[in-house]
């Protein structure tokens, strides 16, 4: 294989499989994140709608981003703690994603100490995935599939972790990585995939960075470039951007969603930063991927209605109002109309998915710029 004499995989092959993972879910959003109690159920939804595992990874989580090198503070590590061993009960796999913010422009020995001390902490979690995540970053920057490839193989040398995913910073044809990350070095794609062991998995997001369904000729076409199945990063109901935090998305199995068979290593879905309304979207996921009968839950057969869960007078209401929510919009709502959906939406307190409604409404999860910098 053409690689840098230099660059040798991390030969863990006892541990590091093809992976296993099928279906769940990433929280890999920018802006507000989730709440512990909020991911807690989250755990306890998937397990009983079929999904497999669930990635802790929120861009605003400074301690895996921005400020990797320091430690995660202990509070949140106990919390990360207790979020595994809730994953483990419920049979669902934990995962932690680590994205140490541009650290390949300096990666000498201070930085390497620093970023196993950090895989060493997330080890001591307990995680059944780690992924190594450079989305959102820099990469007009000369050798920088090397020096990511260098960064991974580092990575999975120190890590007791089974199963590793990494994230490039060119995870899609869309043209808009380009515009905002600079131009994408010649061969990235190629010489990273070849640099970087085939038992570690390739996050891909699609044609787009939020695709609304994946072609088989797509994927096809994928696979030859990175020598592997991809793991779908899915942002379809993401809504943590300028334009989509304007909406809100909870039925992609009433859209042209679609993934085909046997040619994807998993789907990690990114929800949107409400995380009950989330749970509706997830539902219609399950139904798509007939995930239904898989585990007994709350989408326990086909003639489920996913907003079930909501209690029957809010489930009409959100009906009525889903094109308002999914089409509409913000912008398409005016401020009277606004501050009434508020108050009919209040009087469901202390429903947690009206309440997802009223913070949207209020703009509590508006997109702030900051958040791309934080």
């Amino acid at each position: 294989m053409n690689r840098p004499r230099h660059i040798r995989y991390a030969r863990r092959m006892v541990r590091v499989q093809p992976l296993p993972l099928k279906c769940g879910v990433i929280e890999g959003f920018f802006g507000t994140p989730w709440g512990w109690p909020q991911r807690q159920d989250c755990v306890e939804f998937l397990r009983q709608s079929g999904f497999e595992f669930y990635i802790y990874a929120p861009k605003s989580d400074p301690y895996l981003r921005r400020r990797w090198r320091e430690p995660i503070p202990a509070e949140i590590e106990d919390w990360l703690s207790r979020l595994s061993r809730h994953c483990g009960e419920n049979g669902v796999s934990f995962g932690v994603g680590l994205s140490p913010f541009e650290i390949y422009r300096e990666y000498g020995s201070d930085a390497k100490r620093d970023l196993r001390n950090k895989v060493r902490q997330i080890d001591r979690i307990g995680t059944d995935v780690l992924c190594i995540l450079f989305d959102d970053m820099r990469g007009d920057i000369d050798g920088l599939a090397e020096l990511q490839a260098q960064i991974i193989s580092d990575i999975a040398s120190w890590t007791r972790t089974p199963e590793l995913i990494f994230c490039p910073t060119y995870y899609s044809f869309d043209p808009v990585l380009e515009r905002v990350f600079g131009p994408q070095p010649k061969n990235y794609l190629l010489d990273i995939s070849r640099m970087v062991d085939p038992g570690i998995g390739f996050f891909w997001t699609g044609e787009r960075i939020c695709s609304d369904s994946y072609s088989a000729q797509h994927l096809i076409d994928v696979e030859s470039i990175i020598g592997r199945k991809p793991v779908i990063w899915d942002n379809n109901i993401t809504n943590d951007s300028r334009l989509r935090s304007k909406f809100l998305f909870m039925t992609p199995d009433a859209g042209s969603w679609s993934l085909p068979q046997g040619l994807a290593a998993g789907l990690a879905i990114n929800p949107m930063n409400q995380p009950y309304l989330s749970f509706l979207a997830l539902c219609g996921y399950a139904k798509l991927l007939g995930l239904e009968g898989k585990r007994q839950g709350v989408c326990g057969g086909p003639a489920r209605d996913c907003f079930e869960a909501c209690g029957p007078e809010l489930r009409t209401r959100l009906r009525e109002d889903l094109r308002m929510f999914q089409v509409s919009g913000w912008d398409g709502m005016g401020e009277g109309a606004r501050l009434a959906m508020i108050e009919r939406y209040s009087s469901f307190a202390p429903n947690p998915y009206a309440l997802d409604i009223v913070a949207w409404l209020r703009g509590d999860h508006a997109f702030d710029p900051a958040c791309l910098t934080a």
